[in-house]
């Protein structure tokens, strides 16, 4: 019975864990719960601080990762659904292979706070170290990091001085404040809440400084985003294509009482033409934009490659600029190891055919006459804040082009929106966002989202765009800073884990 009792409470534990993650989740869009998510993390916690052994540790971190990746990222299976017929087999495995492989993340970030003496300092530096090394590693993967939880938060403008990764450090902090207060610690308690309150009081008042000494510009540029609502088993139906077409032309056209747009938007992929064909399409596009430029989202050929890009068309419908996403989904846009993957009948799911498009050079700027320096970004590059401090230059705004169809209706949208809210924030830039079946919106510098057109609606916005302010904290040092603390902190606490040990075997 003894021997029982350790593994029955390994299974209790690594199912508590697993729920506790699955807690943690909530505080994404569209629920937005981050108190709760707090508190589950505090719970983590506890259940790490229970740990008999740093494998223990490790197994309770890895439940927690799948139980919280698991609903975090469940939007992933919807690709799968588009052609269920080839692709539906795939979806369980898909999200329970993501869930249990990101898992790996956080067992791997328990199990060493536990070697560190299982603290709540290491605890939680090891975790948000685990997140930034995710968000890097095999071209990285930065959706759903545990700092997005509080994008609904007060604490948002705090990303303008440390970035989401630094909101991760904040989120796991005010959980360890949370078990604190649980445990009657009121000191430790009243110390990180006064803090966190402190330096989101500090952002706040910063932030908003900022803006209201923006000079007063009645005249600012006006877009048009246009949103055309094509859902994605329908956007590359021959007997579909034209209407979907027509639609955004007519969008473009269409009359709006402040008048005609000084930039007008499509979506990623907007027409199902190649660039290389496209000039009696573009000619009709420039004719629908009555002078207006227009930036749109169609694939390019080049050779034998294929690219995602961003075209800008003048108001003589001449392309003036283009820009080949460059930053590729994983499975989505290209395969790795494609040869094998073949063979097993797996190809990208955004490229029709098998076909797998290339990646361009990197970031670039694309001038747009009377709007200004925007940073174009396609669909996934905007999750990326390595990818917008990758610019050659500071732009004036944020320019994303998405076709969020791929991700459903439940939480990937929703989720997408809440990140590009954070880019702006991040680096004190508006963000204009046209995606396909929406959300479509004009975001402004403090994550505020000005103007928008909801999910599965066909329509535009039109809106002015937003002033930026100067280049924030995280926008001149980027990631560096906090990755730097995480090593310093646990080199701190390995040194002094050591010194403990070494002091009870000399005892």
């Amino acid at each position: 019975m003894a021997s029982a009792r350790p593994a029955t409470w390994r299974k209790r534990a690594s199912g508590l864990a697993a729920l506790a993650g699955a807690g943690a989740a909530l505080g994404h869009a569209p629920l937005g719960l981050w108190p709760v998510s707090l508190a589950a993390l505090a719970a983590l916690f506890a259940l790490f601080r229970g740990a008999s052994t740093w494998r223990a540790a490790m197994a309770l971190g890895w439940a927690a990762g799948v139980g919280y990746f698991a609903l975090a990222l469940a939007w992933i299976v919807e690709p799968f659904f588009v052609d269920i017929a080839r692709h539906g087999w795939m979806a369980p495995f898909a999200l329970l292979g993501m869930a249990g492989g990101l898992a790996l993340f956080w067992g791997a970030a328990h199990g060493l706070a536990w070697r560190l003496g299982g603290g709540a300092v290491p605890w939680a530096v090891a975790l948000a170290l685990a997140e930034l090394a995710r968000s890097y590693v095999l071209t990285g993967f930065p959706w759903a990091l545990i700092g997005h939880v509080l994008i609904e938060a007060p604490f948002l403008p705090v990303a303008g001085f440390v970035g989401a990764q630094g909101l991760t450090l904040l989120a796991l902090a005010l959980a360890v404040g949370v078990y604190a207060l649980l445990r009657r610690q009121s000191v430790v308690a009243v110390l990180i809440f006064g803090c966190a309150v402190g330096l989101g009081a500090y952002a706040h008042i910063t932030q908003s400084a900022q803006i209201a000494a923006r000079p007063a510009d009645t005249a600012r540029p006006v877009l048009r985003l246009i949103q055309p609502n094509a859902a994605q088993h329908l956007k590359w139906d021959p007997a579909m294509t034209g209407l979907f077409f027509r639609r955004q032309l007519r969008l473009t056209a269409a009359p709006d009482p402040a008048g005609r747009p000084d930039l007008v938007i499509w979506p990623e992929t907007a027409i199902p033409v190649s660039l290389n064909y496209a000039q009696p399409v573009i000619a009709q596009v420039a004719q629908a934009a009555q002078g207006a430029p227009v930036v749109m989202g169609m694939l390019r050929e080049e050779g034998v490659r294929l690219y995602n890009s961003a075209v800008l068309i003048d108001g003589q419908g001449v392309v003036s600029a283009i820009y080949d996403k460059h930053h590729l989904v994983p499975f989505g846009e290209y395969v790795p190891l494609s040869g094998v993957m073949a063979r097993l009948g797996i190809a990208g799911f955004v490229t029709r055919g098998g076909q797998g498009f290339s990646a361009g050079p990197g970031a670039r700027l694309m001038s747009v006459a009377g709007v200004g320096q925007a940073l174009p970004l396609i669909c996934y590059e905007a999750v990326f804040p390595q990818d917008v401090a990758a610019a050659p230059a500071r732009p004036e705004f944020l320019l994303q082009i998405t076709n969020d169809a791929w991700f459903g209706k439940i939480s990937g949208p929703y989720q997408h929106l809440a990140q590009a809210r954070l880019r702006a924030v991040e680096q004190g830039l508006p963000m204009v966002r046209a995606a396909n079946t929406g959300i479509s919106a004009m975001i402004d510098i403090d994550g505020t989202v000005t103007a928008s057109l909801g999910l599965g609606q066909a329509g535009f916005v039109q809106a002015a765009l937003p002033a930026a302010r100067p280049p924030t904290v995280y926008a001149r040092l980027g990631d560096w800073p906090i990755a730097l603390l995480y090593l310093v902190v646990l080199v701190l606490c390995h040194s002094v884990t050591n010194k403990t040990r070494t002091r009870i075997r000399g005892l």
